[in-house]
């Protein structure tokens, strides 16, 4: 099926239904990296966390070069969490071997990278069952409609906003948090 028509359709779909999650925090949430290693998010108390689902052969994968500036500009307030999905159009097929090089080859990237994971549907990662949901971040219900959609964590680890693919990771609408 045609990309573009893919990004068009899930426009129009809805989000999936609420779940509170038994859970105090986003720190609570488990994931790993991109070779395997648990994460502990908590490592990230005192600092923004801008979540951003990534794909190595989308139209906007050229982000990743505005999300390391980004990283390197604002690196002692900012960590920047890139999750690698297959759920858009087929656009992030590699395995982990292959999406690590992809991003340090082509991208220089040095922020976390994580496994890759489910954003929507049943599968959807708890992570994302949080971000999406209102019921468990406070503030507001979303969904993901494609690759480089942006979520936005204060450092006292409550949801800010979420951005779509089209904010560049350098916008006012997210550096403004930064400053």
């Amino acid at each position: 099926m045609n990309p573009l028509k893919v990004f068009l359709a899930t426009l129009n779909s809805k989000s999936n239904s609420s779940t509170k999650m038994n859970i105090d925090s986003i720190y609570d949430i488990k994931i790993n990296d991109i070779n395997g290693k648990p994460i502990d998010l908590s490592q990230f108390k005192g600092k923004h966390i801008l979540f951003v689902n990534v794909a190595s052969k989308c139209g906007f994968t050229s982000q990743y070069k505005d999300l390391q500036k980004l990283y390197n500009t604002y690196q002692d307030k900012l960590q920047i969490i890139g999750l690698p999905c297959n759920q858009f159009g087929g656009q992030e097929p590699g395995d982990s071997e292959a999406i690590a090089s992809f991003c340090e080859i082509n991208y220089g990237v040095t922020f976390l990278i994580t496994e890759k994971i489910n954003v929507k549907g049943k599968q959807q990662h708890p992570l994302y069952t949080w971000l999406t949901q209102d019921i468990n971040n406070g503030v507001k219900n979303s969904s993901v409609k494609w690759n480089f959609q942006k979520y936005l964590i204060d450092s006292n680890g409550k949801f800010i906003d979420y951005y779509m693919s089209t904010t560049n990771p350098l916008s006012s609408k997210i550096t403004n948090h930064l400053k």
